[in-house]
């Protein structure tokens, strides 16, 4: 199998990566593994809709999103900001 070795990585990103993986009760190591391989499987094609997204893994809106889909905007009314 091969190895990576990933040079001049920041100390903030190193000491964020510790407490995820940390949470999730792997190594810093397997943690990279692991978003490295969901990062690469991604097929970039096929981006999720906005509220699809926002979505919590449990079908929940996340508590940090507020999400209003009661009003429709119709393209031919699109606000220019002008």
């Amino acid at each position: 199998m091969a190895q990576l070795l990933v040079r001049n990585v920041g100390d903030t990103l190193v000491r964020k990566l510790k407490r995820r993986a940390k949470a999730r009760g792997v190594s810093a190591e397997e943690e990279h593994r692991r978003i490295l391989a969901e990062s690469l499987a991604r097929d970039d094609r096929k981006r999720p809709a906005l509220v699809s997204f926002l979505l919590s893994p449990q079908g929940t809106v996340a508590p940090e999103v507020e999400l209003d889909l009661s009003r429709r905007r119709h393209p031919e009314t699109r606000d220019t900001g002008f």
